[in-house]
């Protein structure tokens, strides 16, 4: 994988790591197919792992089985992710100065559909307890049956941060 250009801004610490994921609402998702790229935002369910040297992110979504969503998935199930939070303009002297505070997720998967019953129940739970964790689940038979889950076992991942400046801080 290309090494990050601005190091000092890549995020290392494991436990940042899994914060960005736990508090992130949304995933985007970049697909391919006949017609081009495209970016699609869904919301999301996970599992982490941490594997000692680094940690392992598989990324749950839903939605319908047809559409374009599901073609690209099936016609090319190569993925990129990109998720963020703690959105924050920092001002600057003059125009081209300003930018932005963020913290992110970028990475890269492969995308599969969940057939059987198990597997489709783990991942719209783990999308329950990630996007409504107070909520009662129960899954009917009908709803399973014609509800798309898919799995992103997710290759590859960086974190990265743009902070505020102490100054900036104090400007408010």
């Amino acid at each position: 994988m290309r090494e990050m250009r601005l190091k000092k801004r890549e995020i290392q610490d494991k436990s940042i790591l899994m914060e960005i994921i736990e508090a992130c609402d949304v995933v985007r998702i970049g697909l391919t197919d006949s017609e081009g790229m495209f970016i699609v935002p869904v919301n999301y369910g996970y599992d982490l792992d941490d594997c000692g040297d680094g940690l392992r992110l598989t990324l749950y979504i839903h939605g319908a089985r047809e559409g374009r969503k599901a073609e690209a998935f099936s016609q090319n199930p190569s993925v990129a992710i990109e998720m963020d939070y703690m959105h924050e303009v920092i001002t600057g002297d003059y125009t081209c100065s300003y930018s932005y505070a963020y913290r992110s997720i970028m990475g890269t998967g492969t995308v599969r559909e969940l057939a059987e019953e198990q597997e489709k129940i783990h991942g719209l739970t783990r999308i329950m307890k990630h996007t409504a964790p107070d909520a009662e689940i129960e899954f009917l038979p009908e709803m399973l049956e014609r509800t798309g889950v898919y799995c992103i076992d997710v290759t590859h991942f960086t974190g990265k941060e743009r902070k505020k400046k102490q100054a900036d801080m104090t400007r408010k």
